[in-house]
């Protein structure tokens, strides 16, 4: 195998994970519609352990969902305010009259920018030839906050 058969390998293979992360984003956005406080966020990182389960698939790297769902919780809870932008989008649904309004108009957006940055996070780890057991995400919060402000600037 050369060098071209390679890149050209890892171009389409990384293409296909972009894919699956575009697609997750429209199920992360449906899940921020959920009208019930945190069980919205629940439903956000089950969707991204199973955006995560389709790339591992691809990238031939073993997956355990109960490995991985707090990877997503540590990645996704140390970005700051960033973290916390969630959460808060969730519990204002709670508010009764306006809440249920400005949680719609806001988590959906911040979900699908998550969804977006943690599969971003995870294709360059894999294109790397990193795996769910060697995975720190103290490492990568810098890439992950850019990624979700260019996600959330969309």
């Amino acid at each position: 195998m050369n060098a071209e058969t390679i890149t050209i390998g890892t171009s389409v293979r990384e293409a296909s994970a972009s894919a699956i992360v575009r697609s997750y984003m429209g199920w992360s956005t449906g899940a921020g519609l959920l009208p019930i406080p945190l069980l919205d966020l629940a439903l956000i990182v089950g969707v991204q352990v199973k955006m995560l389960h389709d790339m591992s698939k691809l990238y031939g790297v073993p997956f355990r969902a109960n490995m991985v769902r707090p990877l997503i919780v540590t990645l996704v809870s140390g970005g700051g305010s960033i973290a916390l932008a969630p959460p808060v989008a969730s519990l204002v649904k709670a508010i009764p009259g306006i809440g249920m309004v400005a949680g719609a108009l806001t988590l959906p957006a911040l979900a699908a920018a998550s969804c977006y940055a943690t599969g971003r996070v995870f294709i360059q780890h894999f294109e790397s030839g990193g795996t769910f057991l060697d995975f720190d995400a103290a490492k990568v919060r810098a890439y992950y906050e850019q990624q979700f402000n260019a996600a959330k600037a969309v």
